[in-house]
C-alpha cells in the first residue's frame, strides 16, 4: 500500500540531527490502552487519510545533500512496513497477556528503526491485558519532534468520548500569578527579582558546564556509570496516582503541583536507593529534567505548529536543566515532607536563573564550531553523567477516543539512551502515569515502583496532619 508524495528538502534541525547520530538515537513510545478490542480498527485507512497527512516528515527520510548537510527526502510509504501486529499464544490467562505486552514493549523499544524508510512504527497488540482491552504503541523518532509535537500529532487523530465535535481540554501549563499590592513594591520585586536571577544563572550556568563535561554522579543502584547503557535490556513499567490526591497535598503544603510530583518521584528513588544500598542514601545524583522551551499555554492545532511564525512550532523545542536530587537524611526519613519543600525550593531557585537559555545558546554555538557528530557526543556524556532523565507531558481532562474506541489510559516514555533511569510523567483523565524505564538485571523494577507507591502515600498521609491556617 502506497502513499504517494512530492520530495521535500527541508534541513534537519540541528536537535534533529543529535538525536540521530552515531552518538545517540532517541525514541518516542507513546501508549494507548483502549477500552474495547480494536482488531476492528481501519488501521491503514486511518494512517493513510489522518496520520500521514498530518506532517511530511512521517513519510520522508533523512539524507545528506552534496553539500553534507542533513536534511528531509519525502518518499513513497509502504504502510504494511510500518504496522505491526505481534502474535502472542492464544487462550492464555490476564497475567501471561501482562507478561507478554510487558516483554514485548521493553523488546521493540530497544530495536531501532531502519533508516531507509520514514522513522516511526505502530504496534498493533489484539490481546486483552489488566490495563486494557487492547493496545496500540507508537514508536517515533525523536528527529521527528519533541513530546510537544507529537502529543500535538497525536491529539489531531483522537476525539473527545462523550462529543466529538467538542475541544479536548488541559490542564493550565501556566501557575497562576500573584496580584501585586502598588506599584513600589512591585518594581522593587522586579529589581530584585534580576539581582536574583543574575547571580543564579551564572551559578547554575556554570554548574551546568561542569556537569556537562567533568563531575559525575556517584554510581549508585540508579547509576551504571561513565559508558552508559544504550545497548543494555530495558524494561518499562508504570504507576498512576490520583490528580485530585496530588492537588490536596499541594493545597496542604502551598507548594505547586509540579513540586509535589517530583518530591514524590524524588524520595521514592532515595528509598530505593537507601534499600539496595544505604551509603546511597547520601551520593550525589542528578536528575537531568527536559523542558519544551516554548513560550505558550497548552497544545496547538497541527496547522498552527507547522506555521512558520507559530508561538509553539513543530519541531525539537527542549533544553534541560540539572536538578540534584536531595539527599536522605535521617530528618527526611521521619519527615518526608522536607523532601517536597526542598524540591520545591530547589525548583523555584532554577525558575529564578536564564540558564535553560543559555544552555540552548551554548549547544547552537558548539553545533557551528564543533560539527553536529561532536554536540551528539557531548550530550551524550551530559546523559550519562547524570542519574536518571526525566521528562513530562500534559493529557487532556477528558475521555479521547480513536473511531469510537475509547482510549482507559495513556502513557509515554524514551529510549534509545544511555541512561539506566528514564521517568516520564503524564496526566490523563484525572489520573497522573508515572513511567519507569529501567536498565534491567540493573534495576529492580518491582522494588522502584513499590517506593514510588510508598513514597505517594507517605507524603499523603503526612500532608493530612500539618495544621492549617485558619482565617
Amino acid at each position: 500500500m502506497e502513499h504517494q508524495k512530492e520530495e521535500l528538502t527541508e534541513p534537519v534541525s540541528p536537535m534533529g540531527q543529535y538525536f540521530n547520530s552515531s552518538a545517540l538515537c532517541l525514541y518516542i513510545i507513546g501508549v494507548l490502552e483502549f477500552e474495547v478490542p480494536i482488531d476492528d480498527l481501519q488501521t491503514f485507512a486511518l494512517l493513510k487519510d489522518v496520520f500521514l497527512p498530518i506532517n511530511p516528515r512521517f513519510s520522508s527520510i533523512m539524507v545528506q545533500d552534496k553539500n553534507g548537510e542533513k536534511r528531509w527526502k519525502q518518499v513513497d510509504v509502504n504502510l504494511k512496513d510500518h504496522v505491526k501486529i505481534p502474535i502472542f499464544p492464544e487462550g492464555k490467562t490476564m497475567e501471561l497477556y501482562d507478561k507478554c505486552f510487558h516483554d514485548y514493549l521493553s523488546s521493540i523499544s530497544m530495536e531501532q528503526l531502519p533508516q531507509g524508510r520514514p522513522l516511526w512504527e505502530i504496534h498493533m497488540v489484539n490481546y486483552p491485558t489488566s490495563d486494557a482491552s487492547g493496545t496500540i504503541i507508537f514508536k517515533l523518532h525523536h528527529a521527528l519532534g519533541d513530546g510537544y509535537s507529537l502529543m500535538g500529532a497525536l491529539l489531531s487523530c483522537l476525539q473527545r468520548a462523550d462529543d466529538p465535535f467538542l475541544p479536548l481540554s488541559f490542564p493550565s501549563l501556566r501557575p497562576s500569578k500573584l496580584n501585586e499590592s502598588s506599584s513600589t513594591k512591585s518594581l522593587w520585586r522586579r529589581f530584585s527579582w534580576m539581582l536574583t536571577s543574575a547571580f543564579n544563572t551564572a551559578s547554575d550556568f556554570g554548574w551546568s558546564i561542569l556537569k556537562s563535561s567533568v563531575i559525575s554522579d556517584d554510581k549508585t543502584p540508579i547509576r551504571w556509570g561513565d559508558e552508559g547503557a544504550d545497548f543494555h535490556p530495558i524494561s518499562i513499567s508504570s504507576v498512576s496516582f490520583n490528580i485530585d490526591h496530588i492537588k490536596y497535598i499541594k493545597s496542604r503544603l502551598k507548594v505547586t503541583i509540579n513540586d509535589v510530583v517530583t518530591g514524590i518521584v524524588f524520595y521514592g528513588t532515595r528509598l530505593y536507593m537507601q534499600e539496595m544500598d544505604s551509603k546511597s542514601k547520601i551520593a550525589n545524583s542528578t536528575a537531568l529534567v527536559l523542558l519544551n522551551t516554548r513560550n505558550i499555554d497548552g497544545y496547538q492545532s497541527i496547522n498552527d505548529m507547522l506555521n512558520t511564525k507559530a508561538k509553539g512550532p513543530w519541531g525539537n523545542k527542549i533544553s534541560f536543566l540539572h536538578v540534584p536530587i536531595p539527599k536522605l537524611n535521617e530528618s527526611r526519613i521521619s519527615n518526608p515532607l522536607d523532601f517536597i519543600s526542598e524540591t520545591h525550593n530547589i525548583i523555584k531557585r532554577k525558575k529564578q536563573s536564564l540558564v535553560v537559555a543559555l544552555a540552548g545558546t551554548l549547544l547552537d554555538m558548539e553545533g557551528k564550531f564543533r560539527g553536529q557528530e561532536e554536540v551528539a557526543k557531548h550530550l551524550r556524556g551530559t546523559v550519562t553523567m547524570s542519574s536518571a532523565v526525566i521528562s513530562n507531558l500534559v493529557g487532556p481532562l477528558q475521555q479521547m477516543s480513536l473511531a469510537n474506541h475509547p482510549v482507559k489510559g495513556l502513557y509515554f516514555t524514551l529510549a534509545g539512551g544511555p541512561e539506566s533511569l528514564a521517568i516520564s510523567i503524564m496526566s490523563y483523565m484525572g489520573m497522573l502515569r508515572v513511567t519507569l524505564k529501567t536498565e534491567k538485571d540493573f534495576i529492580d523494577e518491582q522494588k522502584l515502583k513499590s517506593f514510588m507507591q510508598s513514597a505517594f502515600e507517605t507524603i499523603l498521609k503526612e500532608a493530612t496532619e500539618v495544621p492549617q491556617e485558619t482565617n
